[in-house]
């Protein structure tokens, strides 16, 4: 049998994987390889406080997802009347306090490191919007804790998005609405978004300091710059 028979029967990689399945493991596997998905090793400047509070933020969120999901489903009066209830109310309450105060050292970190270098808006970007979000989801809150501070928020909330028209269908005297929104919509965002972020750094790497040194082991894989390149040739003058 001649070659070209052999190439002909053969099935070529694309023709293997026509399926969409197929094309999107491809797609995937190109941008996030499992070395960069998980990687074993670290940047030296990643030993920082600062991205301590950002899986401080994310550890947060964490707490804030599961005594959540306790506290819905055994509902307001559990958690009004029962010292176990409480307990779990204090938990939730107290992670999303962590959560902001991580968040804002993280990002206000970030914001002076210039953390969208290198082709990194999206990820400063999402960092960005899953804030916000979270600050709306945490205004829901405070309007399901079915209580007097609960009721006095919603009223005095209401005035202000009916007059800008967003209380038409955004309606905080609503409980039920609003509990919708506190423990679906809004935290399935965050978690998207933030989820996006960590890949997003996955992809691009974790953005050098401003001072970074050149010869740092952290930068390899980087483009040299003019200064490298001139060391470089200068070096290899020498050894010769």
């Amino acid at each position: 049998m001649s070659d070209t028979k052999i190439l002909s029967d053969a099935e070529t990689p694309a023709e293997a994987d026509r399926s969409w399945t197929g094309r999107t493991r491809r797609w995937v596997l190109k941008r996030l390889p499992p070395d960069k998905l998980l990687p074993n090793t670290q940047p030296s400047y990643v030993a920082s406080w600062i991205y301590v509070f950002g899986m401080g933020a994310i550890a947060s969120l964490l707490f804030i997802i599961v005594s959540g999901v306790v506290l819905s489903l055994n509902g307001p009066m559990w958690y009004h009347l029962s010292s176990v209830g409480h307990f779990v109310n204090s938990v939730h309450l107290w992670s999303v306090e962590f959560f902001f105060f991580f968040m804002v050292i993280h990002m206000w970190g970030k914001f002076w490191m210039a953390a969208w270098r290198g082709h990194r808006v999206l990820t400063w970007i999402t960092g960005v919007v899953s804030f916000a979000v979270s600050i709306v989801a945490a205004f829901t809150g405070y309007l399901v804790q079915t209580n007097f501070d609960s009721e006095w928020i919603a009223f005095q909330a209401k005035d202000a998005l009916n007059a800008s028209g967003i209380g038409a269908w955004f309606n905080v005297a609503n409980f039920g609405q609003m509990f919708m929104w506190h423990i679906l919509l809004l935290p399935a965002a965050v978690l998207v978004i933030v989820a996006m972020h960590v890949v997003l750094v996955r992809v691009h790497g974790v953005v050098p300091p401003l001072d970074a040194d050149d010869s740092d082991s952290q930068l390899a894989g980087v483009q040299p710059t003019p200064v490298q390149l001139i060391d470089q040739e200068v070096s290899h003058v020498s050894n010769d």
